[in-house]
């Protein structure tokens, strides 16, 4: 059997080659950033008011770019499906009707697989955009309208595979899926609805009051009980703090392990204080019929992150979110 030969690595410096590519492709996102035009707005205008789908084209690696655009636009409000050339051409283009938007994707605009497509989608009666960095190219003069992404050297050492052309396209493509976003009004609550799996979907799907530490669970103590009966609630529930309220269950205040250790530090005689001089009274809370990311956005982007969050609804406490409890459901 004939082996095949190995040659010995080129002796590189690893980190200012990563360096370059990355610099490259920077280079590459300023001249696209520069040769945004009214086209781009056209294209959003033209998606925005789309009664039908964009599908979403293209081959090789401009392919991948325009399967993950479509997956993109599909997850952001805006409907959206990947179609490979060479199903196309075979019989899936039929999926494609008079009502659509075709963004095909090609660096050069003359690959013979998309290029034969475009007669065909013509017919049909839907329009094309093109993205590519030749409008002068088949597929420049055959679209309606023509996104440029700049035509710049490849980071790959030949100047060959695909690099910073693809950066730029996806970018692109990443631009109009955000602006269409921001003109639809996309909120956290449409994007839950159209991701429930995960934890990125558990997060936005379930409400505050799917998790938290309720009824006998929750940690609560009043104000006017002892401290030495505070401190064994909080051992008691392993919840790390307790709410305080007053004598109609109106929220006051949080006491936590943190605050009972800076009272100590203090110098303070725990036990021969009050709950009302021990605890925080202006904790962060949140109410039960938020979504789970709230409080956990909540808990987690503070200059010091915390691990429980009192419940409050109408002034009054409900229930406790511990972070253990997050964890312990993946979210």
């Amino acid at each position: 059997m004939k082996r095949h030969r190995t040659t010995r690595s080129r002796a590189i410096d690893i980190a200012r080659e990563i360096r370059r590519v990355i610099g490259m492709e920077e280079a590459a996102l300023r001249k696209l950033k520069a040769a945004v035009d009214s086209s781009y707005e056209r294209a959003v205008r033209w998606m925005l008011g789309c009664k039908g789908k964009v599908v979403l084209t293209g081959v090789g690696k401009s392919g991948l770019v325009a399967r993950k655009i479509a997956a993109t636009l599909s997850s952001t409000g805006t409907p959206a499906l990947y179609l490979p050339c060479s199903e196309a051409a075979h019989g899936s283009l039929g999926v494609v009707s008079r009502l659509d938007i075709v963004l095909a994707v090609g660096k050069s605009g003359e690959s013979d697989e998309l290029n034969l497509l475009l007669p065909s989608i013509r017919s049909i009666g839907a329009r094309v955009i093109a993205v590519t960095s030749d409008p002068k190219s088949t597929l420049g003069r055959s679209a309606d309208l023509v996104l440029l992404t700049p035509d710049e050297d490849e980071a790959c050492p030949l100047n060959l595979a695909p690099t910073c052309s693809t950066t730029a396209a996806l970018a692109a493509g990443d631009a109009l899926a955000v602006a269409l976003m921001k003109l639809r009004d996309f909120k956290s609550e449409h994007f839950a609805r159209v991701h429930p799996a995960g934890r990125l979907g558990r997060r936005l799907r379930l409400k505050v009051g799917d998790v938290m530490r309720s009824g006998e669970d929750n940690p609560v103590v009043r104000a006017g009980d002892p401290v030495r009966h505070m401190l064994v609630e909080i051992t008691r529930f392993r919840a790390g703090a307790v709410s305080v309220v007053d004598a109609k269950g109106r929220f006051l205040g949080l006491v936590t392990d943190y605050d009972l250790r800076a009272a100590m530090q203090k110098g303070a005689d725990v036990l021969a204080s009050s709950i009302r001089r021990i605890m925080n009274p202006r904790p962060a809370t949140v109410s039960s019929s938020a979504p789970v990311q709230k409080a956990v956005d909540i808990m987690k982007n503070r200059r010091s992150p915390f691990n429980v969050l009192p419940v409050v609804d109408r002034g009054k406490s409900v229930g406790m979110i511990q972070i253990h409890d997050l964890r312990a459901r993946g979210l």
